[in-house]
């Protein structure tokens, strides 16, 4: 129908992840309500007292959603800072030790042993017990917002596993951050707490039934992504723009106060918490698991849209395409990370000595481990300061520590050095972000620009201390990584408690924005991509008005009666050779209704047939209970077992059908039938034509196939992996 502008002989297919394919493992989730018999006579059913329980119970669930986000937020904090607190202190001991009397390479093996060490426990329960847990998860939660089925992506077990490995990856001195797992951890909290139940654990707390559907847990996960971003920035507003603006794909006012509610919530949670751990009551100031701290606005600024950002979201790209390629078995991928986290404790410590860069410590500095090293008495190391830290504290280094602490050498060489460690480091099977590293290095290069900006006017005092040339420069790198916006401006200003550096931020995130799209896509959409998966953007490519739903659609499409016999529905269900998960029901030939095939597991499981119905008055009805019952874990269809008596008896669609489905003509455009897709979060939309017939069905993998590539409208292969 139309040529393939990806078939390349030169590709090898052996590869399983091209940004070229779009798999057929994705599923979508059901985001459309279907209103059959079962729906309605429940909602007749239901009070106005029932429904206002319901609503409360959305409020109930989002203050949960957000206490124990909280709670995870600060034992990560909390585990973090006394692991990476044991590590640094045992190593400057180290190292004080054999400065003088020589012997600094057994320093250097102690570092890397105890680097290599942690991250060896969080790439082992990653790569070997749960291999979702990797990364941020941010993409991950990006597609299940979006109408993606990600498998693992919400268990516990991935939520347990991202916990302990991003503790130990942070710990072992890797160049990565606790604050984007964050997101995912908030998300799987919210998926399992509005579920009240725990499958994994195989545990039912017997409440909030009604919830169990994709619909009302999209929203929830919504909640939960949020209240991870107010826990890490302390930023309760930019959380809830962070889930309208990466996140969620469907919105309302509602949804955004019990968000809104969740995100208050995660951070009052952590800050109670850390401030009793601290033995500080009342303090509150921390504002989240980065403290970016107080930035007093009393000089005026340069604007700052003339600070373009150092994009390397191409070198992330390169560096996940090679791991993905050439590092598959688990025992490979503990391997390179330890490895990476020894090259990166003896880089750091390279740097460390031979950096001649003494500063006198004062009463200004906040260093928690600084190291003298070769420098004269009441002198530290302040390359040290930089990589002898865990990054959250160097960030905060670099926002405050005053002018002079850093020469400009001492920065260029840091940036340099450890903008390639996390390039590295990203993509490694281990629980990490992207998002402190970031902020670290544009603190680096935003600070060195402060330096050299202040040199080269006759009257250096008249700009800005280079500390918040630190924090431009980091709102650049992240937003030029990340291509967040206006949630990203609001989770800086959040952080740094004043609204001076609003406008600055806005500029050059915008800046950095348009640079960056210039060249490549944001970090997160490139991935999804080289994960294959089936995302819909907002719109449809801009090129594709001439396609129509006939040329996009998938055909032929397996039809039902409205009363069909179990012999055949069994035995399409068990077809291996079609992956069908929606089936129109006609009647005689025109479409009358729609069915999913989870529902038919159900209904096959329970033996809801006809002629057994007649012949046992006393059967159980079927309940819309039944089906949130079997949710989300629908058993296979090969567990059921179906005798031959059965497979003659006939089965009744007609009270379990969607009988509204959506519909349209085969001569409608892609842009339009993208646009109902999307707006209404369908999984199946059934092609009629002039006489009602079902010609075909489009999904969501028919849509995604179509992109706006280099040479015009490209259409991707479907592959099975």
């Amino acid at each position: 129908m139309h040529p393939s502008l990806l078939q390349d002989a030169g590709c090898p297919k052996e590869i399983p992840h091209n940004e070229k394919l779009l798999s057929l493992k994705y599923e979508s989730l059901d985001y459309d309500n279907s209103e059959n018999q079962l729906f309605l006579e429940e909602e007749r059913r239901m009070s106005f007292l029932g429904f206002k329980c319901l609503e409360i119970s959305r409020w109930v669930i989002c203050g949960l959603i957000g206490f124990l986000t909280g709670l995870i937020a600060c034992c990560i904090d909390i585990a973090v800072e006394n692991l990476a607190g044991v590590k640094y202190f045992v190593v400057k001991q180290n190292i004080e030790k054999f400065t003088e009397v020589g012997g600094l390479s057994i320093s250097l093996i102690l570092w890397a042993v105890l680097n290599a060490a942690f991250v060896m426990v969080g790439a082992v329960i990653v790569a070997f017990f749960e291999p979702g847990a990797a990364g941020s998860g941010i993409p991950q939660i990006k597609c299940y917002l979006n109408g993606v089925k990600i498998p693992r992506v919400v268990r516990l077990k991935t939520l347990v596993v991202k916990v302990c490995g991003v503790i130990c990856s942070v710990a072992g001195g890797l160049a990565v951050g606790k604050e984007g797992p964050m997101i995912h951890s908030g998300a799987v909290v919210a998926a399992g707490v509005s579920q009240g139940r725990s499958t994994s654990l195989k545990k039912d707390f017997k409440i909030f039934e009604y919830f169990r559907r994709d619909t009302e847990k999209r929203d929830f996960v919504s909640a939960g992504a949020a209240a991870g971003v107010s826990a890490a920035f302390g930023a309760p507003v930019g959380g809830v723009l962070f889930s309208l603006e990466e996140g969620a794909s469907f919105w309302n006012q509602m949804l955004t106060w019990r968000i809104f509610f969740a995100s208050m919530i995660s951070t009052f949670t952590l800050n109670f918490f850390l401030s009793i751990y601290n033995k500080k009551p009342g303090d509150l100031s921390s504002p989240g698991l980065i403290n970016f701290g107080r930035f007093e606005s009393d000089v005026s600024f340069l604007d700052f849209s003339t600070l373009l950002l150092v994009n390397h979201g191409a070198i992330l790209k390169c560096v996940c395409v090679c791991v993905l390629r050439y590092v598959h078995q688990p025992c490979l991928q503990v391997m390179e990370a330890m490895l990476v986290a020894a090259v990166t404790a003896t880089v750091s410590f390279a740097m460390i000595y031979f950096s001649n860069d003494c500063q006198p410590l004062g009463p200004d500095q906040s260093e928690d481990y600084p190291l003298q090293l070769f420098c004269a008495d009441g002198e530290y190391n302040s390359m040290a300061t930089a990589f002898f830290n865990t990054p959250e504290r160097s960030v905060r280094s670099l926002f405050h520590n005053p002018p002079g602490s850093y020469n400009p050498l001492t920065l260029s060489l840091f940036t340099l050095t450890y903008f390639f460690l996390a390039c590295w480091t990203y993509g490694l099977t281990v629980s990490a972000g992207v998002f402190i590293p970031s902020l670290l290095i544009g603190a680096a290069w935003g600070r060195l620009f402060g330096i050299l900006l202040a040199s080269i006017t006759p009257d250096g005092s008249i700009w800005a201390d280079p500390g918040k040339y630190a924090l431009i420069g980091a709102a650049a790198q992240l937003g030029g990584i990340v291509r967040m916006t206006l949630s990203l401006t609001v989770i800086m200003v959040e952080a740094t408690g004043n609204v001076t550096y609003g406008l600055p931020i806005m500029l050059v995130l915008l800046t950095a924005k348009i640079v960056g799209d210039y060249f490549v896509e944001g970090l997160y959409d490139i991935h999804i991509k080289l994960q294959s998966v089936p995302f819909l953007h907002l719109e449809a490519p801009a090129t594709s008005h001439w396609l129509t739903a006939r040329e996009v659609m998938s055909a032929p499409v397996t039809c039902f009666n409205r009363i069909e016999k179990v012999g055949t529905i069994v035995d399409v269900l068990s077809n291996t050779s079609t992956n069908h998960n929606g089936f129109p029901v006609v009647v005689p030939v025109a479409v009358c209704g729609l069915i999913l095939r989870s529902q038919l597991i159900v209904l096959l499981k329970h033996k809801v047939f006809v002629e057994l119905a007649r012949s046992r008055l006393t059967q159980r009805k079927l309940q819309l209970k039944d089906f949130r019952d079997a949710y989300p874990r629908f058993p296979p269809i090969q567990s059921i077992h179906i005798s031959q008596d059965e497979r003659e008896c006939m089965m009744d669609l007609t009270e379990f059908m969607n009988p509204t489905p959506y519909t349209v003509p085969q001569e409608t455009s892609l842009p339009r039938v993208f646009k109902l897709f999307r707006a209404l979060g369908l999984r199946h939309l059934v092609v009629v034509d002039s006489e009602n017939r079902v010609v075909g069905l489009v999904t969501r993998k028919d849509l995604a196939r179509y992109h706006l590539g280099k040479h015009g409208l490209e259409e991707m292969q479907l592959a099975q992996t």
